[in-house]
């Protein structure tokens, strides 16, 4: 990247057209140039382009390519896709990118969105020392943005100027046909165009953004959070802050500030005392608060960086109280704000007067001049600043004194747990030490990492009350979905199923009917697991058909899955199961599923075979091993999976008896009866897994809405791709049938009878094509024509896709993803937010105990080669003369 900036060329209006090498082209529409930078916020940058393109922005849809790569489209949904892209590019001056959405950009639209969905982060987006976007090195940002975009400046009452960094993104339109990749360098040198940099305010016919007081929004009620549908639940966590908004005026967009945390959850009210020390808005009680060490330097200089987010966050905590006449929206907002003040100037009050109405404190050192008074104003519904001394006497001596409570080390993690939520204690305790001086146990911040993780996501345990509100509104939002909740006596959570009428449609109507079941732990201190039943498409790509949450996984719970399964897809087709050899599923499958067929996974027989690989070696050794029991697995004849088996034994006899205990019929292509599948060697959980791992620590509502949003984006994705393919067969399978038809040429064909041919190759096959087989055996298996068979097609006339099985067509691929997800309102809501009641319609389940081994008692045997040791003094065995108590 060139300066650190990036040329995103934005196409929008056209459409993909495949090439015969498999490549994929933008041809028509137009195209807009963004200049960005690793510090651009991804909902700008949506923002942006929704305008520019003029698209409903709820609706826009971001893609592009991998460096060197322009065969498969990545979706870009989110704050981690767009890093990642950037990353990905990080050598190159620009990079496509392909827009698309509902036509029309609602300004109406956009102030909802902004207000409820995006939450712009006010620590990355402004500056909170007024100077001018770029004139430091914080961000990396340009210092020079184009004329049309000119730095814009907001003023926000009795707060230090705010200078929006609108340098992140210049846009230069460009009018063309075609793909606008040889116009990167006109753009560069359109989208750098020096301007002054502003102080201060900015001419008013120059700036975007009005100015707004804080008094002028205090007065309205908080927006419930809508959700957002492509965004992770970790960007789901960001999302709810204390952050910088989007407004429509009258005059343009405007910045203002909103306090999304004013949801916390609810308490029990405490009584309270007339006086107490106060951090904020908590008292110091010794059977509440968890105190802070105090052994550090008050003394030592709080560096403050403007690349460094959390000295950033002082900084605006720094101008939280700004002085008389401030008004808030409530007496809570009041509190936190002088909360934070305190904390940023590092001091420590006490409240005299702390009620709804009036909040009046001062410095805990007697005769400090500090103090302030705030009370309610009922005509205009705010809480405002009556009396205010800002000027101290104490010398810090109220910081260097004092203990910090539970709930000010909460605020801070909370704080630290929004931009990144997978941080741990350690690295939390090491940013508090040097931001703050404080020194923390690990055990204090974990359990301040609980609270703050409560207080963001709602609380875990509550969110499976919202069980039973789902499988009502799921039903309601996709008719056709199946879902099954099953409790205990004590309402504790045993099993949960759900398929949505889009998995179940799509496997019914497209996919093949081979079915692979895995289990993956769900991360969560209940230890809950989440089984799933995965399809395979016609391209050989993963398709989600159903999910259950189950409290243990045993025999039990595996077969209530089945038969969950079994009434969902309600089909009478003969279908193939693939499961782990080690979960002893075979029984299962087959009493729940008549007629079906069960195998064993590859991948994990691989993984296993690996495991028992234990020497000595002989021959080539341990490393060609898994390579012989792949090819093995492939087979077809029996003479060649003898010889495959005696090489494993020659070269690992303790390989070649693990390999024996293993039924042939359920993993090898020449005995195995059911469809075709042992050529799939990936780990099928792999998705879920990353899923899970990456929603670690969410609640079990945001890890459900997780995977309806991942199968939401796969459907989508492949539904766009595919409305390009121009040929018969999937890509995949028409790579493999030209590959065979490559193979076919200079093939000898003798005509026997309207449908039997010999074919001569290295040998003779007989090809019968009204039955669809080969001497060969690799038209059963596959599916797909052999080359014998292409060449008898090509003798004979015959078209060969006509032979070809139905499952690998893009017909039957566009089958399977042709039912959406409908989204579900509200599903990522909170619990404290709900306003449901506080009675508990399910708990979560118990987290199974582990079995205790018992150590066998160890019993004493006596050797008799032992020799016994006999004292010289007295004369008696068991020790000797140095040892010996006897008097003589």
């Amino acid at each position: 990247m060139v300066k650190g900036k990036l040329i995103l060329i934005c196409q929008s209006g056209g459409e993909f057209v495949n090439d015969v090498d498999g490549n994929l082209s933008y041809k028509g529409g137009e195209a807009n140039a963004v200049n960005i930078n690793q510090d651009t916020p991804y909902d700008h940058l949506k923002i942006k382009l929704a305008e520019l393109c003029n698209l409903e922005l709820t609706t826009v849809s971001i893609k592009y390519f991998l460096p060197k790569n322009r065969k498969t489209l990545i979706n870009l949904r989110s704050e981690k896709d767009f890093k990642r892209m950037v990353e990905f590019h990080a050598n190159s001056v620009t990079a496509e990118i392909f827009v698309s959405g509902k036509e029309g950009f609602d300004h109406d639209a956009l102030n909802t969105y902004t207000e409820r969905t995006i939450g712009l982060k006010l620590a990355e987006n402004v500056n909170h020392h007024g100077t001018p976007a770029g004139a430091t090195d914080s961000g990396g940002l340009s210092t020079t943005p184009s004329k049309a975009t000119l730095l814009r400046t907001v003023r926000t009452a009795a707060v230090s100027p705010i200078a929006i960094q609108s340098d992140c993104l210049v846009d230069v339109h460009i009018s063309c046909q075609e793909p606008a990749i040889n116009m990167a360098a006109e753009s560069l040198s359109q989208a750098t165009t020096s301007s002054n940099p502003s102080s201060g305010h900015v001419a008013e016919d120059d700036s975007d953004y009005a100015p707004r007081s804080r008094a002028a929004v205090s007065s309205t009620a908080q927006s419930p959070i809508s959700f957002d549908y492509d965004a992770t639940p970790a960007d789901t966590v960001k999302k709810r802050r204390r952050t910088a908004s989007w407004k429509i005026g009258a005059n343009g967009p405007t910045i203002v500030v909103t306090d999304n945390d004013s949801k916390e959850k609810s308490r029990k009210k405490k009584s309270r005392s007339s006086t107490g020390v106060m951090v904020g808005n908590d008292m110091v009680e010794d059977e509440d608060g968890v105190e802070l060490p105090d052994n550090f330097d008050s003394s030592s200089p709080i560096t403050l960086r403007d690349e460094d987010l959390p000295e950033k966050l002082v900084a605006t905590w720094k101008e939280g109280i700004a002085g008389v006449d401030q008004d808030f929206k409530s007496v809570k907002e009041f509190r936190a704000a002088l909360q934070k003040y305190a904390v940023a100037h590092r001091f420590v009050y006490k409240l005299k007067k702390n009620d709804a109405t009036r909040v009046s404190g001062r410095c805990v050192v007697e005769g400090c001049s500090w103090k302030i008074h705030a009370s309610r104003v009922p005509d205009a519904q705010t809480f405002r600043i009556r009396k205010y001394n800002d000027l101290h006497t104490c010398e810090g001596k109220s910081w260097k004194s004092s203990h910090r409570t539970r709930n000010w080390l909460v605020s801070i993690i909370k704080e630290r747990l929004r931009d990144s939520p997978n941080d741990k204690p350690r690295e939390i305790a090491k940013s508090i030490l040097r931001d703050f001086g404080i020194k923390l146990r690990y055990s204090q911040v974990w359990r301040g990492m609980e609270d703050a993780k409560e207080q963001l996501q709602g609380s875990y345990s509550k969110s499976y009350n919202r069980l039973p509100w789902f499988c009502e509104k799921v039903v309601n939002t996709n008719p056709g979905t199946v879902v099954k909740l099953v409790l205990d006596g004590e309402k504790r959570l045993q099993r949960f199923f759900f398929s949505l009428h889009a998995s179940i449609h799509g496997f019914k109507h497209g996919c093949r009917p081979l079915i692979f079941l895995e289990a993956t732990s769900l991360r969560s201190k209940y230890k809950e697991t989440l089984i799933t039943a995965t399809a395979v498409d016609a391209d050989d790509c993963f398709f989600p058909v159903a999910f259950a949450v189950i409290d243990i996984e045993n025999d039990d719970s595996w077969r209530w899955f089945l038969e969950q399964l079994k009434s969902a897809l309600s089909t009478s087709r003969s279908i193939t199961f693939i499961s782990d050899r080690e979960k002893n599923l075979k029984n299962s499958v087959l009493e729940v599923f008549e007629n079906s067929s069960h195998g064993y996974s590859i991948f994990h027989l691989l993984e296993s075979f690996k495991r028992n690989m234990k020497g000595p070696f002989h021959g080539d050794g341990r490393a060609v091993l898994p390579e012989i029991f792949l090819a093995a697995a492939h087979a077809v004849r029996l003479n060649g999976f003898k010889s495959l088996t005696e090489q494993i034994k020659q070269i690992c006899s303790h390989a070649y008896d693990w390999l024996n205990q293993i039924e042939p019929e359920c993993w090898t292509s020449l005995s195995f009866k059911g469809q075709h599948y042992n050529y799939i060697t990936e780990n099928v959980a792999e998705p879920y897994s990353k899923l899970i791992e990456d929603s670690r620590g969410s609640t079990i509502m945001q890890k459900i809405e997780a995977l309806i949003c991942m199968l939401s984006d796969l459907i989508d994705h492949r539904k766009l791709v595919s409305s390009t393919w121009s040929t018969k067969l999937t890509p995949s399978k028409e790579k493999k049938i030209q590959k065979e038809a490559a193979k076919a040429h200079g093939l000898k064909v003798l005509i026997s009878s309207d449908v039997l041919f010999e074919v001569h190759d290295e040998m003779t096959h007989v090809v019968n094509i009204e039955n669809r087989e080969c001497t060969c055996f690799e038209w059963k298996q596959s599916g797909l024509p052999c080359c014998h068979a292409v060449a008898v097609f090509n003798s004979i006339g015959k078209c060969v896709y006509d032979y070809c099985s139905s499952y690998f067509t893009v017909e039957s691929y566009h089958f399977t993803y042709s039912a959406s997800v409908n989204p579900i309102p509200g599903i990522g809501t909170p619990v404290e937010e709900d306003g449901e009641s506080d009675t508990a319609d399910v708990l979560p389940p118990c987290p199974p105990e582990l079995p205790i081994e018992e150590k066998p008692e160890e019993t004493k045997t006596i050797d008799p080669d032992k020799r016994t040791v006999t004292c010289s003094k007295c004369k008696e065995p068991g020790h000797n003369k140095a040892s010996c108590k006897a008097t003589l």
